[in-house]
């Protein structure tokens, strides 16, 4: 039991540590929102994770499953897909930025769990679109 509870504070600690690097990196103010901000906040970065997870998930659905069938169908050159799919993935990772960043601002005590999930899905966007823009090179 001691044990479990020595590991939780050392990764609190780590996480005290690393939070200013964070907030500088997302330029969020250091300033604690008072509670009706707070409320607001979190209601808006819970809006802007759900538009930003979905164009990302649009992204993905339409690299995979809607240019490869729909693109070949039409005769449309093989550059169709990735002329499409690198514009909709740097606005995907803006939206992605941006939802983070309200996480952080409204200080949600669930942003460090939700930036791990904005790093999996922005490093997979990103793999995508160097991806897309190696095939319009």
């Amino acid at each position: 039991m001691a044990d479990s509870a020595l590991a939780v504070r050392g990764r609190q600690a780590r996480l005290e540590r690393a939070e200013p690097v964070v907030r500088r990196l997302l330029l969020v103010p250091e300033q604690r929102p008072d509670s009706k901000a707070a409320a607001d906040g979190e209601a808006a970065a819970h809006r802007m994770f759900n538009v930003s997870i979905a164009l990302s998930g649009l992204r993905c659905l339409l690299s995979y499953v809607v240019l490869p069938v729909v693109t070949p169908a039409l005769g449309a050159a093989a550059r169709v897909g990735p002329a499409i799919g690198l514009p909709i993935a740097v606005v995907a990772l803006v939206f992605d930025v941006v939802a983070l960043r309200r996480f952080w601002v409204a200080n949600h005590r669930w942003r460090w769990a939700i930036s791990g999930i904005y790093a999996v899905v922005m490093v997979l966007v990103l793999a995508l679109g160097v991806q897309d823009a190696v095939h319009l090179a």
